[in-house]
């Protein structure tokens, strides 16, 4: 990953104590922000630390080497003089707090040996994709020919050990795959199980993870009980849709689709069985969500966001994010209004009926019994409206709940790949401060293990800038990848609402019109 050569790590918050001694210092990468942080006398970004070099210095850093003379006063690393006769003198790592593209920035420089130079002449953020256009030009050179269909829910057992299983047909002209078309079966916790290892492997590096519908544990009971209540028909019929819709997120991915396991899923006829799926119901992920977010809240150091870009996005979920829920809470009770409308329909054409049996009228009672019959056929309109404000628009909005939750996990990501690289360079500045302290007292025979810690967690501070910048990348495309695909799902689903109500609508003056000479013909 390409960094630019004169970026500066994000700063983080100094602490008031002076520098470390050996005692502090560490060996691993520690989740712990406490205990890495307390001893940091000027915590700024050091230039040789995080450059990313274009090869690999395998010699260990001279700690007697000079600097470059500037105007900035240098500091050493932990041990102050003022003697310039001083054997520490020269034994200094240069603290840039300069911003970027700044042309005094400092570098390390060293007279007894060639020091890693980066060469960089492109900023990972210039690598995005910053445009919904140029996302499509890169998806263009890319094929996903691949047609997923979950369908042919089938009860297998009998009482509280049944469960339904799907039919997964596939069809594609991808090589990766044995052959063009294929067909298995799986079971709810099939597609659970695949989402838990895709969010193990992927999540990490910043992919939007598409999840799977929630548990219903009183929506299986029905079916366990008995299949052929309605209820239990509209249950499998729901999630037999929502499970579609979640395995055609995941192919439509280009990342998630190369993933072994995901071919394995749609490939292999008999999986072994999905185990620890419980936290993914619908309030175990809103939970694990959560958790995640509080996690990165709790950090030892706050992320002081320096691109505006991340910052107004994650804004943007959050907002999204409220605003789709009050949207679905007003659609779930248009759902429950439209389902009453419906049985206070078929009362009062029950109503009608009987009146219209009752009346010596001959004319007025033929019309009361053909008006029955009216609302009983607006009965069954109604449910169908209620039906489609379900499966249309209520199940997208909580597929983007979803969705959105999911983004906000990316954040985070990118939040923790931060704060590794912080603490990584945090442990880099005490491990060179405690080599000062060895040369201080004379101790050579501790020197060269000083010296190779050192060089490993330069290593590690590139390494984790890399991933930073890596993960930054991919949550970006992400976000633009989300944005396009929100658009073309709305836009296809509100047209066909409206195609559904106009037809509805058109089926309902039909039937007025028809009974209206019947009306008009009560003498």
């Amino acid at each position: 990953m390409a960094a630019s050569s004169d970026r500066n790590p994000p700063p983080f918050p100094a602490t008031e104590e002076p520098g470390a001694g050996p005692s502090d210092m560490a060996d691993g990468d520690s989740d712990e922000g406490e205990d890495i942080f307390v001893s940091n006398s000027n915590p700024a970004a050091v230039s040789r630390g995080v450059s990313q070099p274009d090869h690999v210095n395998d010699e260990p850093p001279d700690l007697f080497s000079e600097e470059e003379a500037s105007s900035t006063p240098a500091k050493s690393n932990g041990v102050h003089s003022d003697d310039d006769n001083d054997l520490f003198a020269e034994a200094h790592v240069e603290l840039s707090t300069d911003k970027p593209g700044s042309s005094d920035r400092k570098e390390l420089s060293a007279s007894s040996g060639p020091r890693p130079v980066s060469s960089f002449s492109q900023s990972p953020a210039a690598m995005q994709p910053t445009s919904l256009e140029q996302l499509e030009e890169e998806e263009a050179k890319d094929s996903f020919d691949v047609d997923v269909a979950v369908t042919n829910p089938e009860k297998v057992g009998d009482g509280m050990n049944a469960y339904v299983a799907y039919k997964v047909s596939t069809r594609t002209s991808l090589p990766m795959f044995r052959s063009k078309a294929f067909t298995v079966r799986r079971r709810y916790s099939d597609f659970l199980g695949l989402y838990e290892k895709l969010s193990v492997k992927q999540s990490l590096h910043g992919c939007i993870i598409p999840p799977p519908p929630e548990k219903s544990v009183v929506g299986m009971t029905k079916v366990k009980v008995g299949m052929d209540d309605p209820s239990s028909v509209e249950f499998v019929e729901r999630r037999r849709a929502a499970l579609e819709r979640y395995l055609q997120r995941v192919v439509s991915h280009p990342l998630l689709l190369q993933d072994p396991d995901v071919r394995e899923f749609l490939e292999r006829e008999e999986l072994p069985r999905a185990v620890n799926t419980q936290a993914l119901s619908g309030a175990g992920f809103l939970k694990m969500i959560n958790k995640a977010s509080d996690a990165v809240n709790k950090m030892t150091i706050k992320m002081n966001e320096s691109d505006t870009w991340f910052e107004d996005k994650f804004q943007e979920v959050e907002n999204e994010e409220q605003q789709l829920r009050k949207l679905h809470a007003v659609v779930d009770s248009l759902v429950n209004h439209r389902k009453e409308l419906c049985g206070n329909t078929a009362v009062f054409a029950k109503s009608m009926a009987m009146l219209g049996n009752s009346e010596d009228n001959t004319a007025l009672s033929r019309a009361l019994s053909q008006l029955a019959e009216v609302e009983d056929k607006m009965e069954q309109l109604h449910q169908e409206q209620a039906a489609s404000d379900f499966f249309i628009f209520e199940e997208l909005l909580a597929d983007y709940i979803r969705l959105l939750g999911a983004m906000r996990g990316c954040f985070d990501q990118r939040i923790r790949a931060w704060q590794r690289w912080q603490e990584a360079q945090s442990t880099l500045q005490k491990k060179r401060e405690a080599e000062a302290k060895l040369l201080w007292a004379n101790k050579p025979d501790k020197l060269q293990q000083a010296k190779e810690e050192i060089t490993e967690w330069e290593a590690r501070v590139t390494q984790y800038e890399r991933d930073f910048d890596r993960v930054g990348m991919t949550v970006r495309k992400e976000v633009l990848r989300f944005e396009k695909e929100k658009a073309k799902d709305f836009k296809s689903q509100i047209i066909k609402y409206l195609e559904a109500m106009l037809q509805s609508q058109q089926r309902l003056i039909k039937f007025w019109e028809a009974f209206l000479p019947e009306a008009k013909a009560i003498a």
